[in-house]
């Protein structure tokens, strides 16, 4: 395991729908309780790609 990681279309995915998440919140919708909720959507995402992330790599891990 060397080099740089390239990421994947999950990742890429994740990373979108964060962006336009955020971008929705703060540029469209300026209010404090739309960003709060922007936030927990982000965290939201970030879990899901942390779990399916983390279950390929169980699923292809030689212990």
């Amino acid at each position: 395991m060397g080099g740089v990681a390239i990421p994947d279309r999950r990742t890429l995915a994740a990373l979108a729908a964060v962006g336009a998440v955020l971008a929705g919140a703060y540029a469209l919708v300026p209010h404090p309780a739309v960003q709060y909720g922007a936030w927990l959507v982000v965290f939201a995402v970030w879990m899901g790609w942390f779990v399916s992330v983390a279950a390929e790599w169980i699923a292809d891990a030689d212990f």
